[in-house]
């Protein structure tokens, strides 16, 4: 079938608006809108026919002659991000089934190989005329916002993309977990067990720091995600946790991160300290997530009876350097998988004596559980230092000194 065969067939359909007619042919040619596309054709295919030709004037069969309301999607579209601080941003279109299902169907009909759907023409001819209305550019990878015209609805609605800042945290107050953990009786209802909170804890290290967050970009949550997890009654102090705050639907979005650390650092002090190092992207926090980092433990040990020095070195060098076979603890079993995992002491000294308590050093893979290998929790650690002692040892006190950053390999952590 040659091409003014083809305009023919579709022109039979019923009445077609030059837009959706020159869409059969989006693909072809360049520097032509569809509307121009269409008037072409449909001007050759009278020519050619030798036809009188007539202004199209019922009501396009496939788009219901959409298009003619462009101008109006793109105000309504600048009124919906009112308000909202952005540089960037996208159009995206829902279009509602039986739009879908006549173009395709005509498509399909006519054996069509070069079309442009519908939608992607909305977004393209309502994205140039937002971006005049504004002056904001079009970012197809990482738009600020997304602008979602549904038809069906014939409403615009916004999407605002998170923003993520990457920097690391210190944890100066024992007794706070790093993220919110919601009561286990009501997951977050509210009950009596959590006095109607939701919360097991009222505050933790990711409301300490995303209260402020959300004030000052105006965003609707902020969620910290962090490279491991201290314990809750852990410190973390030295050089701090890396971590990446992702803030959701920031309306603000220029917010000067000095400042910001500042009031942080103020309005918690001696409970939590930020130090905010840049704006960031996802893939940071799946990096920060997945890659295996050494951490640096200060920990304070007691000994049931008395030991020497010596004896307790001799029983640390047994330990060092050397993999550790962990069962799940069973202080944790309850919320983690019952399995044995092997994790590693790159280095574990004695710093000193305290009180009668022995202060210890040690560096580990990510996963060691650090209690444990003092405790041996009953044998599901081996070797622990309540083994290679011969008699029972618990920690007193634990506090996290470093985490290597992300993918990091040096064992040597400093504090």
């Amino acid at each position: 079938m040659d091409l003014m065969e083809l305009v023919g067939k579709l022109l039979s359909y019923g009445p077609i608006c030059d837009h959706c007619l020159g869409r059969c042919f989006g693909k072809r040619s360049h520097g032509l809108s569809n509307d121009a596309r269409g008037h072409a054709l449909r001007v050759s295919h009278v020519l050619h026919a030798n036809t009188p030709y007539t202004d199209e004037t019922a009501s396009c069969w496939i788009c219901g002659d959409l298009f003619q309301h462009l101008d109006r999607w793109a105000e309504r579209a600048v009124a919906a991000l009112e308000g909202l601080e952005y540089t960037t941003f996208l159009v995206g279109t829902r279009v509602p089934p039986l739009m879908a299902e006549s173009e395709e169907l005509e498509w399909s009909d006519c054996g069509l190989t070069d079309p442009e759907p519908l939608k992607a023409e909305m977004n393209r001819e309502v994205g140039k005329r937002i971006a005049l209305l504004t002056g904001k550019e079009v970012d197809f990878t990482r738009p600020d916002v997304v602008v979602i015209l549904a038809l069906a609805r014939n409403s615009v609605e916004v999407q605002v993309n998170p923003l993520f800042i990457r920097g690391r945290y210190c944890k100066y107050e024992r007794g706070i977990p790093q993220t919110r953990w919601f009561c286990r009786e009501c997951q977050g209802s509210g009950c009596p067990r959590c006095e109607f909170t939701g919360k097991m804890y009222q505050d933790s290290v990711e409301e300490l720091i995303g209260r402020h967050v959300v004030a000052c970009f105006q965003a609707a949550d902020a969620i910290l995600h962090g490279s491991g997890r201290e314990d809750i009654d852990a410190r973390m102090i030295g050089s701090g946790r890396p971590f990446v705050m992702e803030v959701v639907s920031p309306r603000m979005r220029s917010v000067d991160l000095p400042t910001l650390e500042r009031r942080i650092n103020e309005k918690e002090a001696n409970r939590v300290s930020v130090t905010l190092e840049e704006f960031s992207d996802r893939a940071t926090v799946q990096t920060i997530k997945s890659k295996q980092s050494y951490k640096r433990y200060r920990i304070l040990v007691e000994v049931d009876g008395s030991i020497s020095l010596e004896s307790l070195h001799d029983a640390l060098d047994q330990l060092r350097g050397v993999t550790i076979h962990q069962r799940t603890p069973r202080r944790v079993v309850h919320r983690r998988a019952d399995l044995v995992r092997e994790r590693r002491v790159i280095d574990i000294e004695v710093m000193g004596i305290e009180d009668g308590r022995f202060l210890i050093d040690v560096i580990g893979e990510a996963g060691l559980y650090i209690k444990e290998l003092v405790s041996g929790d009953e044998g599901r650690t081996d070797p622990s230092l309540s083994s290679t002692l011969g008699r029972a040892a618990r920690v007193v006190r634990i506090d996290v000194v470093h985490v290597d950053s992300p993918g990091g390999t040096d064992p040597a952590c400093t504090t």
